[in-house]
Order: C-alpha cells, then sequence, then structure tokens
C-alpha cells in the first residue's frame, strides 16, 4: 500500500497520513450505504436483509441495484478474512435462486417502474485487505465478482480501491444470436455483436476504434469493465463513466459528467440531464467519423478521472 502525503498551506512540505482500521465494521458499512449511488454508482435497496429458510441461512449486508439494473450484493470486511470470497458467493447464489424476493424489495424501494437486469448479478466486497490467493480464485471463477480495498485516513478521509474487477467481454465470432442461445430466464444476455451488427461497415470499425481506446485507460486488465446491454455497451470503473448506442449510420456516447462540467462542450455534444435517453450519462457526444474519436474521448477522461 502506497503511503499518502497531506500538502502543508504554504506548499513547501508534505505529511504523511496514518492509515487506519474501520473502527467497525458496522462503521464501514454505513458510511458506504449512506453514500452507496456516489461511491459505487449503485441504488440503495435493503440492508442487513436476513435469509429465510431451513437450507439458507445468513444475513447481507447491503442490497442494490447498480445503474444498469444488475442486481448487486455488497459484503464488508474490517480486516482480511478467509471465507469472506466464500461466503459472498453463498448469498450470490442465494440471490439467483430467489429472484423473486428481490424484484419485490427493489419494487417496494425504488418503484414498480425500475428494470432489473439478471444476466450479470454482481457481488462487491469491501475489505482492508485480501490474500493473494483470493484475486486468483476469483479470476478463475469469472464474471460479476469485484474485490475493492479500503482504507481511512486520520478521520476525515476514506480510499477505495478496486483490487479486481470481473474480466471484460471480447467481440464474439459466433454469427448464431447469444439471446437464442441462452439459458432459460437469461434472455437479457447480450455480446458484442448484438451492438456491432446494427451499424454499417464504417460505424462497426468506428465503434471498435473507440472501444481500443476507452479500454486503454485501465492500467491493469480487469479494471475497467465492459457491459453489453440491450440498448447500449456500458464501461465502468467502480461505476459507470461512459455507455456507447450503436445505431446505423452514427455512435452516440453517453458520458456521466453533468454537461455545465465538461472542459470543452464541441458542437457534436449535448445536455440531456433533462431529456430521456438511453445511458446513463447526460452528456451526448455523437460520432460518424474517426477524428471525433479524439474529441469525446477527452470527455471520457474526464468522466473516467471521477472514478479514480
Amino acid at each position: 500500500m502506497s503511503p499518502l502525503f497531506e500538502i502543508s498551506g504554504d506548499k513547501s512540505t508534505v505529511r504523511q497520513l496514518p492509515a487506519k482500521h474501520a473502527r467497525l465494521e458496522q462503521h464501514l458499512e454505513k458510511l458506504i450505504e449512506g453514500n452507496l449511488e456516489r461511491v459505487l454508482g449503485v441504488r440503495f435497496v435493503a440492508t442487513q436483509y436476513e435469509l429465510r429458510g431451513d437450507l439458507q441461512q445468513g444475513r447481507i449486508d447491503t442490497l442494490g441495484l447498480d445503474a444498469d439494473g444488475s442486481p448487486t450484493i455488497i459484503e464488508y470486511k474490517r480486516e482480511k478474512e478467509p471465507d469472506v470470497i466464500n461466503q459472498g458467493l453463498y448469498y450470490l447464489n442465494w440471490l439467483k435462486e430467489h429472484r423473486g424476493d428481490f424484484e419485490l424489495l427493489v419494487k417496494k424501494k425504488l418503484g414498480f417502474d425500475v428494470e432489473i437486469v439478471w444476466s450479470q448479478p454482481r457481488l462487491i466486497v469491501i475489505a482492508e485487505t485480501f490474500a493473494k490467493w483470493d484475486t486468483y480464485a476469483v479470476k478463475l471463477m469469472g464474471q460479476g465478482i469485484e474485490l475493492w480495498r479500503y482504507v481511512f485516513y486520520d478521520d476525515h478521509l476514506l480510499f477505495l480501491e478496486q483490487v479486481y474487477g470481473q474480466q471484460r467481454t471480447l467481440p464474439s465470432v459466433a454469427t448464431s444470436s447469444p439471446i437464442e442461445e441462452s439459458q432459460p430466464g437469461l434472455s437479457d444476455s447480450y455480446t458484442l455483436d448484438d451492438h456491432t451488427r446494427k451499424g454499417n461497415e464504417s460505424i462497426r470499425a468506428l465503434f471498435l476504434s473507440l472501444r481500443d481506446q476507452i479500454l486503454s485507460l485501465e492500467g491493469e486488465e480487469g479494471e475497467i469493465i465492459e457491459t453489453p446491454r440491450k440498448l447500449y455497451v456500458a464501461y465502468r470503473h467502480g461505476k459507470n463513466f461512459c455507455e456507447v448506442e450503436v445505431q446505423k449510420k452514427v455512435l452516440k456516447v453517453y458520458v456521466d459528467i453533468p454537461y455545465s462540467e465538461l472542459e470543452d462542450r464541441p458542437a457534436l455534444s449535448r445536455d440531456l440531464a433533462s431529456v430521456g435517453h438511453w445511458g446513463t450519462g447526460t452528456s451526448l457526444f455523437t460520432l460518424q467519423v474517426e477524428n471525433q474519436i479524439e474529441i469525446v474521448m477527452k470527455a471520457i477522461f474526464q468522466s473516467y478521472l471521477r472514478t479514480l
């Protein structure tokens, strides 16, 4: 863990800030839950949800729904614990088997018109540190599991770092629709092919070029999570920072930053804060040619920096 330094008022000296444990696991949980959407881009659904039944017991720390509609479980551990991954997987399995219970909770908390997408439920584990085999095990388990490390500095700073995220998707070369081949109940599963097929040849090439530049922002593989949804492809680093909608003759890029806070607002951009749209971002960029990628990447990078 790298040290964190505070710069003095006259900018001439620095002071190393001491790292601290969470006072209690509940303190960490309440702090994250109270700022869940701001910190992780997840809408709060329930806390300390008790599993009921003879065969399944336990208590899920936090249930939520992310910006793209994916059911989300969040588990907190004050320090490193050997069974934290297994416990999270147990809860994730419960979630997949009890969709009706979760959907009822969402409707009560967020309303009946909220979309729930079951193709990629998420498990987020937040702990002070993880064993090296935890990350290795999660890599083998596949998509949906994210490991986050926390550090408190002094009494007024919280540092969160994504240690590992689900593997990003790769372009499929299948000719048949993955929707037709999906398992029962998972008809909301999509691949990049579902989106690239919507554009003409030049737009497909434009999308893949933009995609390469977005994914090149990550420091290590797995930091940026790419998720094809029904109407767009979302890019997340902790929380969404942009979404791309492929149309026949244009790309629509939704950047998750208020339009008024963009450093540059070129002619190809538009404020969607008060307009209905598909992506979670409120700043729209419409692309048709390759030389426009550099323009939109400035905004995407600005949004990405807000997730670090």
